[in-house]
C-alpha cells in the first residue's frame, strides 16, 4: 500500500497522466417513506420496473380515509347549498336574514371546505409517487405488511446520469477544474466501457483521516448500458 501511494504521489508531482480508481453511483437515488403508519395495500409496479415522475408506486390501505373524505365532501356541499339558498332569499328580500346569520353560515362553509381538503390530503399521503423518472430499485415492504412512520418502503433511482466518485491525492486535484472533460473507463463485466465525463464536484476540503480529496465526474448513461455501483477509473492528465 505504501509503495502504491508513493508511486501515485510521484506521478502527481511529475504531472504525468494518472489513472485513479473510483466507483459509480446514480445522481438521483431516492429512498422514500410514508409520513404515517399503515398497512401496504398495493404495489402497482414491480421491482425493477421503469416509472415516470408522478406515477404511483406503493399505496397504504386507505378505504377508511377515502370514506371520511367522501363524508366531509358531502357535508361541505350541504352547507354550501344552505348558504347559497340564504344568500338568494336575502337578495330577493324573501325572508329576513341578518348579516350575522349569513356570516356564520359562510364561516361554517369555509370550515367544512377546509376539513374536506384536509381529508383529501390524508388520503394523498397514503400513497407514494415517483419523484423522478427512473427505476424501482427495491421495495422494502410487501403487500399486507405494516409500515411505521418514516420507515423506508421503496427506493427509486435514475441511472441515465451517473457520477464517477473518487478520492484522490490533493496534488492531482489541482489539475482538475469544474466542467473539465475527463476520460473514464467503467467496468462492464469482462470489458471496460470508455466514456467521457465532466467534473461537477471538487471537495473544498481534504479528508483529515485519509488525506484525500473527494471528486465527482458526471457522465451520461442513456441506454442504460452501465449499472451504477460498479468500479472504474478516471484519467487525470
Amino acid at each position: 500500500m505504501a509503495a502504491g501511494g508513493a508511486l501515485l504521489t510521484l506521478a502527481a508531482a511529475s504531472g504525468d497522466p494518472t489513472w485513479v480508481p473510483g466507483i459509480t453511483e446514480p445522481i438521483k437515488d431516492v429512498t422514500m417513506a410514508f409520513p404515517t403508519i399503515g398497512v401496504v395495500g398495493a404495489r402497482p409496479v414491480e421491482e425493477g420496473a421503469a416509472v415516470t415522475r408522478g406515477q404511483v408506486v406503493i399505496v397504504l390501505d386507505k378505504r377508511l380515509e377515502e370514506l371520511d373524505a367522501d363524508r366531509k365532501r358531502l357535508a361541505a356541499d350541504l352547507i354550501k347549498n344552505e348558504l347559497e339558498r340564504l344568500q338568494s332569499l336575502a337578495s330577493r328580500n324573501a325572508i329576513s336574514v341578518s348579516r350575522e346569520e349569513l356570516d356564520r353560515k359562510q364561516a361554517e362553509h369555509e370550515i367544512a371546505r377546509v376539513e374536506h381538503e384536509l381529508a383529501i390530503e390524508v388520503v394523498r399521503r397514503r400513497q407514494i409517487v415517483a419523484p423522478v423518472d427512473g427505476y424501482v430499485a427495491r421495495f422494502f415492504k410487501d403487500v399486507g405488511e405494516k409500515c411505521e412512520e418514516q420507515q423506508p418502503v421503496v427506493r427509486i433511482v435514475d441511472v441515465r446520469r451517473c457520477d464517477f466518485v473518487a478520492n484522490i491525492e490533493p496534488a492531482l486535484g489541482r489539475r482538475l477544474k469544474l466542467g473539465q472533460t475527463v476520460a473514464l473507463e467503467i467496468d462492464a463485466g469482462a470489458t471496460h466501457v470508455k466514456i467521457a465525463g465532466s467534473i461537477r464536484y471538487i471537495s473544498p476540503i481534504v479528508d483529515a483521516a485519509s488525506g484525500l480529496l473527494r471528486i465527482k465526474a458526471v457522465f451520461d448513461n442513456p441506454d442504460p448500458e452501465l449499472r451504477p455501483g460498479v468500479a472504474g477509473r478516471m484519467l487525470v492528465e
